[in-house]
């Protein structure tokens, strides 16, 4: 094509290669991402493709099976308790997590320490997942001595409802108690200005309190019931004498003695150091009881991995390790919202709670959406706490699908059904992206 001028006719210049903004070339960018395709053809496309396939293929794989691996996925009754726990999952984890890097975030701008706070509350992501289980499998222990989280509890437990230091305690032989409602009783009725004897044994010499002194035999006051308890064991073969107070036996400081009379309470008193007892003249004619909040097993916590608790507590692990995430991106999209905005709700008569609620988080609901979205598509797939932190007993409770899919496919054989719940995983997540790249298209637009 040509196109005529004053000195004749010129040649249009050939049309040359389309360049990006960049400037590059299109061959060469295809020839850069060209290696990046490959790896993710070869990690991404061919294991879904495959995963696909083999999903519709019989246990060994050299037969169709059609949809009976998919329906396996609400018969099996693992299957089904996976899928429960992980429905929980997304709708606690991701909640609790953003909910408390939205408080943390807020709060930490109206303190001089915020940034050491934030760093402390962001550092357990420096820790892998593997990590983080095996340290609350160890916060989670039953015994109080090594759990931490039983170990606080027990304590505060402790402060208002005090554990028996005799658990194991009861008469011995020809002893004047007999069992009754968990604690003892006297079998005969005492009377004013008589010393009674109370003889137990059971408790461990290493196990009796510390402050617990050498046993006295009380003396008789009058108008008074006085009397003894005290551990009747003496160390030594042949040694110590049945019923009466031998040196080096121990009192049991701390017990309490009850006077009742026609089933009614109507006295009381606390054994002393050296096991003496003293109760007014209103026992005279009562039996001494010695009630079951003296033999009381020592409170020891909760079951925090057991059957109803160890989901729970699996995600208080969770959200441990992600609210610092949380925190952080919360903070980055606060430290962009216009001051102006707050103050002038201020000015208006807002108080703290409404510029909180009704400005603070609209303005932030770009970023929760986002920390949220991430959350969600990660419990989706979670696997390393739940695979460590629950005993082998509890375990199956705490079953999700990720770790269904490890046992179906490694320990039960079962490729065909582990394929079907990676398939099934895959389309539980596409929603979740699909909902992201759209709301991130948007924000674009705008």
């Amino acid at each position: 094509m040509t196109s005529a001028t004053a000195g004749g006719t010129a040649p249009v210049p050939p049309a040359r290669t389309r360049k990006s903004v960049t400037g590059t070339r299109r061959t060469v960018a295809v020839l850069f991402l060209l290696p990046c395709l490959v790896l993710l053809g070869a990690l991404v496309v061919y294991p879904i493709g495959y995963s696909l396939i083999r999903s519709f293929l019989n246990q060994s794989g050299d037969g169709f099976a059609g949809v009976d691996n998919y329906k396996a996925l609400f018969t099996d009754d693992g299957i089904r308790t996976a899928l429960k726990n992980n429905v929980i999952w997304v709708v606690f984890a991701p909640t609790v997590a953003t909910a408390l890097g939205l408080v943390f975030a807020v709060l930490t701008e109206r303190v001089r320490w915020g940034t050491a706070f934030k760093l402390v509350v962001f550092m357990p992501m420096a820790i892998s997942m593997l990590a983080a289980g095996i340290i609350f499998r160890l916060v989670y222990d039953q015994d109080p001595h090594k759990g931490v989280a039983n170990a606080v509890w027990v304590g505060v437990h402790d402060t208002f409802a005090e554990s028996s230091a005799f658990p194991n305690a009861h008469p011995g032989r020809q002893s004047p108690l007999r069992p009754e409602k968990g604690g003892f009783l006297t079998q005969q009725a005492v009377h004013a200005g008589q010393s009674v004897s109370l003889p137990l044994v059971g408790v461990a010499p290493d196990k009796m309190p510390g402050g617990a002194k050498k046993a006295v035999q009380a003396p008789s006051e009058p108008g008074k019931v006085t009397g003894t308890a005290w551990q009747d064991f003496t160390r030594g073969k042949g040694v110590g004498r049945l019923g009466q107070v031998d040196p080096g036996e121990l009192g049991y400081p701390g017990m309490k003695i009850e006077a009742v009379k026609d089933g009614k309470v109507v006295d009381s008193a606390k054994v002393r150091d050296d096991g003496t007892f003293t109760l007014s003249d209103k026992a005279d004619g009562a039996r001494l009881r010695l009630p079951a909040s003296n033999f009381r097993e020592p409170y020891n916590g909760v079951d925090w991995l057991g059957p109803s608790l160890v989901t729970p507590a699996v995600i208080g692990a969770y959200v441990w390790m992600w609210a610092g995430f949380a925190m952080v991106l919360i903070a980055a999209g606060l430290a962009g919202v216009p001051r102006e905005l707050l103050e002038a709700a201020r000015v208006d008569g807002a108080n703290e709670w409404q510029v909180f609620r009704r400005v603070t988080v609209p303005l932030l609901a770009p970023v929760l959406a986002v920390v949220l979205v991430t959350l969600m598509i990660n419990v989706l797939k979670v696997f390393d706490l739940v695979f460590i932190i629950p005993p082998g007993s509890s375990q199956d409770d705490a079953n999700v699908l990720a770790l269904e899919l490890y046992r179906k496919g490694f320990s039960e054989d079962q490729p065909g059904i582990a394929s079907a719940i990676a398939v099934f995983l895959l389309l539980l997540v596409i929603p979740v992206v699909w909902f992201n790249v759209r709301r991130l298209r948007r924000e674009v637009r705008r």
